[in-house]
């Protein structure tokens, strides 16, 4: 088949009228045939007819002349067209007359030739086929006529031939003289029809590619609409995307760019500094910048994996053992600020999910807990089962342990019913966010103002697209006594159709 939509339309199209004019034709032609050998039929009964009222002296003057029975002759001014049906050949009319006993009053003479003279007669009225001298004739036999005579007509069968081959002809010179013409009207058509796919395909080609505005190619026809919709969509996405990227490197290189200044400044000082107490404090200093610089682009490196949609493998696990080794793992930064920390999980609770994402889940929030807790305040991590579905944000206050209503979440629950879900929570008491930050805080690169603890902004971003991953929701509230600030993950519970392609927890 043909790549060309244009050229396979127009080779479809005439192929059909081809065939529908092809049977019509054959139809029209078999029609023809057989009204002819009806008319002609009728024709010979009316001769054999008139020869019947004819007496014995006329017969026999009849007999001896020609009976031209063509029903058009050639001559005088006639077009073409009108010449198809004329008959080229003589067409001599036989016949015979016999009375009631068998003896024949009169009869052709080239019956005597054709060794037909003696023919037996039919013993009904009627028409029939007979083979004279090696060809096909056309009989009508007419019995009992009003004078008691039988008369029998002679006609050569393939003389037919001529006037339904004329009918044929008229019937197929138009149709033949039309399929060209039709065929370039089809090719214009359909070329005409198509137009607004090479606008289209015109208007894309000639765009720059900065300019990803939707394609606007004016009327569009019905069929042609859900593809110039869809490229639209699609332009509109990828300007989505260039936007979110250009604002990424935007903030990620302003993030950036204050650790390597403040490095630069420590490195500076430390190679100027001749006491070597002020030397050592501006190298831990460039340390604890590089760390800085490193942990940045860490996260900078998990948002841009998780947003690529990469699907990761995943298997049952226990969030309950992973918020335990978070603890562990962030028990320093804890004692530096006198903060307590306590555990309260249910260890037997599952969710499907991949351990090191959920491990960087659990110190991302109990690292953001630390550093924007209060000095000798505390932190509580609990992972407990709920079983209600989990309901979409509203005014109502939550049940116990939160007592304030929450923020919206960043990702719409699961339509269908939940029997149960996993609860992941983190709270402390420390200083608190604004009501009027909480929608911002999965925001990159944003920080809650009055916070004087050094960080990137990315921690709670971090924690949102992680859930949003496993198809897990974020809300937050209120923290522990009224104070400080609650962040809760609420994953679908582990079960056997949600794992993915199992992974040995680490």
């Amino acid at each position: 088949m043909s790549a060309s939509i244009r050229r396979r339309l127009m080779l479809l199209v005439l192929a059909s009228i081809g065939l529908v004019w092809a049977i019509a034709l054959a139809s029209s032609y078999r029609q023809a045939t057989r009204e002819v050998a009806q008319w002609e039929e009728a024709r010979l009964a009316e001769l054999a007819q008139m020869l019947a009222l004819l007496d014995q002296s006329n017969l026999a003057t009849l007999a001896n002349a020609h009976i031209d029975v063509r029903e058009e002759e050639r001559g005088g001014e006639t077009s073409a067209n009108d010449t198809d049906d004329d008959d080229s050949l003589p067409r001599d009319a036989l016949f015979q007359v016999r009375t009631r006993d068998g003896d024949v009053i009169a009869g052709s003479p080239p019956l005597r030739a054709l060794n037909a003279w003696d023919l037996p007669v039919p013993p009904v009225t009627g028409v029939q086929d007979v083979v004279l001298g090696g060809q096909t004739y056309h009989s009508f036999t007419l019995r009992d006529t009003p004078l008691g005579h039988t008369v029998r007509v002679f006609e050569q069968a393939n003389t037919r031939s001529d006037l339904v081959s004329g009918v044929a002809s008229r019937i197929a010179r138009p149709a033949l003289i039309a399929l060209p013409v039709l065929a370039l009207l089809v090719w214009w058509s359909i070329g005409w029809s198509l137009a607004p796919l090479r606008m289209l395909s015109d208007a894309i080609r000639s765009r720059d590619i900065n300019r990803l505005e939707p394609v606007d190619i004016g009327h569009v026809p019905i069929e042609v609409r859900p593809l110039v919709d869809a490229i639209n969509l699609l332009l509109s996405r990828l300007l989505h995307s260039l936007e979110r990227e250009r604002a990424f490197t935007a903030d990620a290189a302003h993030e950036l760019k204050t650790p390597l200044a403040a490095i630069k400044v420590q490195a500076q000082v430390a190679l100027a500094e001749p006491d070597p107490a002020r030397q050592r404090l501006a190298m831990e200093r460039v340390v604890q910048g590089v760390d800085r610089s490193a942990r940045l682009a860490e996260q900078l490196l998990l948002l841009a994996r998780l947003d690529m949609q990469e699907k990761m493998s995943t298997a049952p696990l226990a969030p309950g053992a992973v918020a335990k080794s978070a603890l562990l793992a962030n028990a320093g930064n804890a004692q530096q600020k006198n903060i307590c920390v306590t555990l309260n999980c249910d260890m037997r609770a599952e969710i499907n999910a991949e351990p090191v994402l959920i491990g960087i889940l659990f110190d991302n929030l109990l690292d953001n807990a630390i550093k924007y807790g209060s000095e000798g305040g505390t932190i509580e991590i609990a992972v407990r089962r709920e079983k209600e579905q989990v309901l979409p944000p509203s005014k109502e206050p939550l049940k116990e342990p939160l007592q304030e209503p929450l923020q919206e979440p960043l990702q719409e629950p699961a339509k269908e019913p939940l029997s149960e879900r996993i609860l992941v929570s983190v709270r402390d008491d420390g200083p608190g966010v604004a009501p009027a930050d909480l929608a911002r805080l999965t925001n990159r690169f944003f920080r809650a103002t009055g916070n004087q603890a050094t960080g990137s902004g990315l921690g709670l971003s971090i924690v949102a697209r992680i859930a949003q991953h496993f198809g897990a929701t974020v809300r937050f509230g209120t923290g522990l006594d009224g104070r400080g600030l609650a962040v809760d993950v609420s994953f679908p519970a582990y079960t056997a159709a949600s794992a993915g392609p199992l992974k040995p927890a680490a």
